[in-house]
């Protein structure tokens, strides 16, 4: 993916406009604009109006399944829906450019936790025509590791954690290795690895510290690993601190600094030679080159200097553009090559805090809302309800060069 982007790098007279190429031997797939606003193709806000159960209830995220078949979110109101999209013959998405009155579908399963979600992810070989693989991993407050079945909601396992009072600690960050055989978690100043085969509460520890005091301190909040063969794996801290680990044996290989919150987020490029992190309050997506880690690349803004929230971003399947979210309600769409802004669209009224590209179709997910406190608005905005374009779900599906070219793909627009 990596010589395929270098390939992609436009021409200064051809900057402005910004398409991506797909090709795959004999087969070439139209050209993705995303230098053009999208369309939506699907929408959920209704079933996010909890207000007997939970009348501040709002989203906190979306992640695409890995095989691209489902939309996983996570509410305040400790539920995970999953909603199967419902794609047609073609291969396309059905859905509507227009915005509805009521939600299009409904969540397909809804997994129930029992504290506050800290974290959660898929695991990597998820496939939907594979019933044994469709699992998801999540980690909540006061709670062990949960392996949930996404198909029927049902828990069928858990990885439990202990500390020096031989009492349960929760992880805040969770992810699966490339391999998908074994589940690493982030604890303050601690990861933990589990045994994916093994449930239970044998784990592997590794302090964050050295006895010096050196090394990355605080809570580890987020784990992420190279796509590559290079066996490394990056962890962000509530610390500002971002550390690079070997995935073998959690050597400690350099610590990044210069984030000005709490890191929330890490994600490495495609071709595993680049490091994108984004922190609380911090206006910032920094970009790092793992190979040269003195100075950042490029900065990549958005608009998160007053929210507590983690605001998401994601790299798109060819690796040449990152999309974020905002407290604004915009996506900013960036070119990874050169760190210049490429477009925005409004994909909500309130805050963004979700976004992820389709693995391998020109789409994109969001997922917006934030916390409002009672008391502190005034009457006219408490007898309103929220409208669809807050706190809502919605599918995007990006423009290709040619409406020619894109009725004859499978991608559909």
């Amino acid at each position: 993916m990596g010589e395929e982007a270098e390939e992609l790098r436009p021409s200064s007279d051809s900057a402005a406009e910004v398409k991506e190429t797909i090709s795959d031997g004999g087969n070439s797939w139209p050209a993705v604009q995303y230098d053009v606003a999208p369309y939506r193709t699907y929408h959920v806000f209704q079933q996010f109006r909890t207000a007997d159960s939970n009348p501040n209830n709002f989203l906190k995220g979306v992640k695409w399944s890995p095989d691209g078949s489902c939309l996983l979110t996570c509410s305040d109101d400790n539920t995970l829906p999953i909603f199967s999209l419902p794609y047609n013959e073609s291969g396309s998405l059905d859905g509507s450019a227009t915005m509805p009155d009521s939600d299009l579908y409904a969540a397909n399963v809804v997994v129930r936790e029992g504290e506050s979600v800290y974290d959660y992810c898929w695991y990597p070989y998820m496939s939907a025509s594979n019933p044994d693989l469709c699992v998801l991993a999540t980690s909540t407050k006061d709670h062990p590791i949960h392996l949930w079945d996404s198909n029927s909601g049902q828990l069928r396992c858990t990885y439990r954690a202990y500390d020096a009072m031989d009492e349960i600690t929760a992880a805040f960050s969770i992810g699966f290795n490339p391999n998908g055989n074994k589940i690493f978690a982030g604890y303050n100043k601690t990861i933990r690895v589990f045994d994916v085969h093994r449930p239970g509460r044998d784990f592997e520890q590794y302090s964050t510290l050295s006895g010096k005091k050196e090394g990355q301190s605080g809570i580890i909040s987020s784990i992420a690993f190279s796509p590559t063969d290079s066996g490394m794996l990056a962890a962000g801290s509530y610390s500002q601190t971002t550390a690079i680990y070997r995935e073998d044996n959690m050597e400690l290989l350099y610590v990044l600094h210069g984030q000005e919150g709490g890191v929330t987020q890490v994600q490495f490029s495609k071709d595993g030679n680049y490091l994108y992190t984004g922190g609380r309050k911090d206006p910032y997506v920094l970009c790092w080159d793992i190979r040269k880690t003195v100075d950042i690349v490029y900065k990549l803004y958005r608009s998160s200097e007053t929210t507590n929230q983690r605001i998401q971003f994601d790299i798109e399947p060819l690796g040449r553009y990152l999309g974020t979210g905002g407290q604004d309600g915009l996506v900013h769409i960036y070119d990874l090559q050169t760190g210049e802004w490429v477009s925005s669209f409004q994909a909500a009224l309130d805050t963004v805090n979700g976004f992820a590209f389709h693995p391998f179709l020109p789409m994109a997910a969001t997922s917006s809302g934030h916390r409002r406190f009672a008391g502190l608005v005034d009457d006219s905005q408490e007898n309103n309800p929220l409208n669809g374009h807050e706190n809502c779900l919605s599918a995007w599906s990006f423009y290709s060069s040619t409406a020619d070219d894109a009725a004859n793909t499978d991608f559909g627009n």
